[in-house]
């Protein structure tokens, strides 16, 4: 991945998984009632901090809460940014 970008702290950067489409029975959602992806994918990871170290690294798969993080836009797709902390598992 080409991004310019380093989170400071104990910060990560996380390329959310695309929202499903299709439910398991079959029947198309739309556009309107997709909700938020709760899984991504971490595209970068800060160095943590002095009492923490950092669990996750580039690569991993990761289940965060629906609210966390603060979303941002970088070279035309969708980021969110957040802390470690609000991480709540590895897949």
């Amino acid at each position: 991945m080409g991004l310019n970008i380093k989170p400071l702290s104990d910060r990560v950067l996380i390329e959310p998984a695309a929202a499903e489409t299709k439910t398991a029975s079959g029947i198309y959602i739309p556009e309107t009632a997709k909700e938020k992806p709760q899984r991504g994918k971490v595209v970068a990871v800060g160095k943590g901090n002095k009492d923490h170290d950092m669990t996750v690294k580039e690569g991993d798969m990761v289940l965060y809460g629906k609210y966390a993080g603060t979303e941002l836009k970088l070279e035309g797709k969708d980021y969110l940014i957040m802390r470690e902390d609000d991480i709540l598992a590895i897949v």
